[in-house]
């Protein structure tokens, strides 16, 4: 896979969900629907470490694309469910699991791998079975049942 100059193309995004802006995660909202995960995650009870645009903008563009390839579905739910994590974890609730561990907590996702997550001066680090880091830019956008954590890179489980 060669490293290629041209941005990936504008993803379609037919459906949303409640509190996450299209404008901001298109890509995100878009492998969200392609990976068949809309109407779980519209359930709620969820937490959502949410990619913006400009986290997938810093990735190979051939990649995204790849991804977002119906052949590819597989990985792409692997993906998108690596990004989410079963309960509703706001920042308040992610600082006490970081003061009870000394600065360091550990969620387990719906894809099944582990997210580290530190706490380094004000800010809170993911850091995926890679060693990629995250940094949560914007927290607690909370709606009915979901709760999103803006990351300005995305995290990538095994194998991808």
């Amino acid at each position: 896979m060669g490293w290629s100059q041209e941005p990936p193309p504008e993803p379609v995004v037919r459906a949303s969900l409640p509190g996450l802006a299209s404008e901001q995660f298109p890509t995100l909202l878009a492998a969200v629907e392609a990976a068949d995960l809309m109407e779980v995650l519209k359930a709620g009870g969820f937490t959502i470490f949410a990619p913006s645009d400009e986290a997938f903008h810093k990735l190979d563009p051939s990649r995204v694309r790849e991804w977002l390839d119906p052949e590819n579905k597989r990985d792409l739910k692997a993906l998108v469910a690596y990004h989410i994590v079963a309960g509703e974890l706001t920042a308040s609730r992610i600082l006490k699991a970081l003061s009870r561990g000394k600065g360091t907590t550990r969620f387990t996702t719906v894809q099944g791998e582990e997210l580290i997550a530190t706490l380094e001066g004000s800010d809170i680090y993911l850091t995926d079975c890679s060693g990629n880091r995250a940094r949560i830019v914007c927290a607690d956008n909370i709606n009915t049942r979901l709760v999103f954590h803006e990351i300005d890179t995305v995290v990538l489980p095994r194998p991808l």
